[in-house]
């Protein structure tokens, strides 16, 4: 009887990605894939760390592992192992802590461990860590396949731990890019989603690569539909790159770009490397190049020294945006991080108090920018379908779309679909198939 192990995977979609790869490795040694409920001879719990809570939860899902198998190995993998594997070893409920890097022969590592005898293989990164080689990642029957082509990053933003717990930037080779993508696409894959640490600087450790050079050279590749960025710093979008996705029919029109203050003197303590001006006048070339881009950003609210000023200035600055999506994050304190030690830490129930009024503004602005589209045609690439209801889906502007099943729905899954958008219900629209 095979052996079965099971996973969870906390934080972002870099670490979704690297969970589906390590299920792959676990294949090919001849282990079965089975739910993290159910009763299995390894857990591999993919930890984060970007918030306490964070954290938190890693440390929880570790404690579940243990209580639904006390004899399994239960492995902590993934950012928190790397940054704090002493904390996770004196929890005495893990076999093995190996962090981001030298993941490449896990099951053997597991094999091998001795019980009662925990192991960490936690280094940290050097200037010349290579870009770690996990497996092509398979797509269990998606639509969208995320392909991981970057890692780690330079910047000292002063609330982040992640430099520290990623290591410095690392790219794939674009013949391996190009050469997984080929696979996704054999796969049935319409769209590939791009992540990254910081996947703007894809290819500054290569020679003469860009991203822009790499998104030209996708929208070559016969049967992608779609290519859609997972996120990007304001600082790396460059005249290329806006070229480029003018330019393109395969590119969506959606770019993630991280704002996190909108007030001057916080983005400073912050460190970020632009003023709210400079990240205006970006959005504002990008809405006039590519009429109709959804703009996404990620704030934080309640970093030290924010006043209730600086957190007004950064509401109004947020709506003068309007963006289509807005991710709300309450300042959480990283140990070795320079903003651990500053003054004017902010109390938690201040902070939760931005945070709702920020994530009150977001829903309004996403609302507003879905009312744009109504009475529109869409394209719906359908990820999932429900008999007898509908087929579900995103757009290019990355707005979800449920599409009411007409007689050959239920073959929908997989496919482009025009549809007509109709109304809007919560977060979701729903639309009419087009002839």
């Amino acid at each position: 009887m095979k052996k079965k192990v099971a996973f969870y995977t906390l934080g972002c979609k870099v670490n979704f990605c690297e969970t589906e790869a390590l299920k792959a490795l676990f294949e090919k040694a001849g282990y079965s894939v089975t739910a993290f409920a159910q009763r299995a001879d390894v857990y591999v719990i993919n930890t984060c760390t970007v918030t306490s809570i964070s954290d938190h939860k890693s440390r929880k899902m570790i404690r579940r592992a243990r209580r639904l198998n006390p004899d399994a190995i239960v492995v902590a993998a993934g950012c928190y192992a790397q940054g704090f594997p002493k904390a996770l070893e004196e929890m005495g409920a893990v076999d093995l802590v190996i962090g981001t890097r030298g993941r490449e022969e896990l099951p053997q590592l597991v094999e091998s461990l001795q019980r009662d005898r925990p192991l960490v293989m936690v280094e940290p990164y050097r200037e010349q860590s290579p870009f770690e080689m996990l497996p092509p990642v398979k797509q269990r029957g998606r639509t969208r396949g995320f392909l991981k082509i970057q890692e780690g990053c330079n910047d000292r933003c002063a609330y982040c731990i992640i430099p520290t717990v990623r290591g410095p930037v690392r790219s794939m080779p674009l013949a391996e890019v190009l050469l997984r993508a080929r696979t996704l696409l054999r796969q049935g894959c319409k769209e590939i989603v791009l992540t990254g640490i910081h996947l703007g600087l894809y290819g500054a450790d290569l020679e003469g690569v860009t991203l822009a050079g790499l998104l030209k050279e996708l929208e070559q590749l016969p049967g992608l539909a779609r290519i859609r960025l997972s996120s990007l710093e304001p600082a790396d979008i460059t005249g290329e790159l806006v070229e480029c996705l003018a330019a393109s029919t395969v590119i969506c029109p959606h770019l993630h770009i991280a704002l996190q203050s909108g007030d001057g003197e916080i983005l400073q303590r912050m460190n970020r490397s632009y003023t709210p001006e400079e990240y205006l006048y970006l959005v504002n070339w990008l809405r006039q190049e590519i009429p109709g881009i959804a703009v996404s950003t990620d704030v934080i609210v309640g970093f030290p020294g924010e006043t209730e000023g600086h957190h007004r200035r950064s509401m109004q600055f947020v709506r003068r945006l309007q963006f289509s999506r807005l991710h709300v994050f309450q300042y959480s304190s990283r140990p070795g991080t320079p903003a651990a030690s500053l003054p004017g830490q902010v109390s938690q129930a201040e902070k939760s108090r931005r945070s709702r009024e920020m994530i009150a503004l977001g829903k309004e602005m996403a609302d507003n920018y879905m009312r744009r589209f109504l009475g529109s045609s869409a394209e719906v690439l359908i990820e999932k379908v429900e008999p007898g209801q509908y087929g579900e889906g995103f757009t290019p502007h990355y707005l979800r779309v449920r599409v009411a099943l007409n007689n050959k729905g239920r073959r929908w899954k997989g496919k482009l679909i025009r549809a007509r958008l109709e109304r809007i219900e919560s977060e979701i629209i729903w639309g009419t198939p087009e002839a």
